[in-house]
């Protein structure tokens, strides 16, 4: 899930993936929300603030908005910067490194936290979105824009539209198309829901220590697809041995 993209990669790539991520988002968002009142998984709602507070000429209210947005803005560029620069060393899979990122910057928010040196509400919405940025460019980029799981107006817009056209279908081979995008719009929205529900249950007992766990999870599913890759091409090698 971490590793195909274009036409390697199948339904059940992006369908595992989106599972992952979007819990790990609504994670994250449910427990940014708890700690420090501000949204830190989109930056739509920001923006409307930062627009206001120019109106209203708050400007050093309106600049908080503004670096959580350039914050988002910079996660999603160094991701791609990430990607495109494994892409020409051919050292790495291309995703490792993103989700590296992602889950040091969660655990960073929590170890500053912890020691009371990051006392800030924005310093924290900064990190969060910027790490909430880096996820949603590498999945965007993997699954080629079919999966994304840090917002949820996109989807329920999608969702919208293709539960419409499930009235108008005539081919067997559109309707089953249409069905998968809506079982994966599906689990996307459940899970970062679900994900919201476990983040808040636990940000309730051990504050923004909860994000220690979206960490693991991320590396939890890098390790399992790495170890599940290199399983295949073992078995794919052994088949081949055994035919010659």
């Amino acid at each position: 899930m971490f590793r195909h993209q274009g036409k390697r990669r199948t339904f059940k790539n992006n369908l595992r993936i989106a599972i992952v991520l979007s819990f790990v988002a609504g994670i994250v968002n449910l427990a940014g929300f708890l700690a420090i009142h501000q949204l830190t998984t989109n930056v739509t709602g920001h923006f409307a603030l930062f627009i206001n507070d120019i109106l209203e000429f708050e400007f050093s209210k309106g600049l908080a908005y503004f670096l959580y947005i350039l914050s988002f803005l910079i996660g999603s560029f160094t991701s791609s910067l990430l990607i495109e620069w494994t892409m020409r060393t051919k050292k790495l899979n291309i995703f490792i490194l993103p989700t590296l990122l992602e889950s040091a910057i969660l655990l960073l928010v929590v170890i500053l936290t912890d020691l009371s040196t990051l006392q800030s509400p924005n310093t924290i919405a900064c990190l969060l979105l910027f790490a909430m940025g880096v996820q949603n460019s590498f999945v965007t980029k993997i699954s080629n824009a079919v999966v994304r799981t840090t917002h949820l107006t996109g989807l329920f817009t999608d969702l919208g539209i293709e539960l419409s056209q499930l009235f108008f279908l005539k081919k067997e081979t559109n309707s089953k198309s249409i069905i998968s995008t809506i079982k994966l719009r599906i689990h996307i929205i459940t899970f970062f829901f679900l994900g919201g529900i476990f983040g808040g249950f636990l940000y309730m007992k051990i504050q923004l220590n909860v994000l220690i766990i979206a960490a693991l999870i991320l590396l939890t599913g890098l390790i399992y697809d790495d170890m599940r890759h290199r399983f295949l091409l073992a078995k794919r090698k052994y088949r081949h041995k055994k035919m010659a």
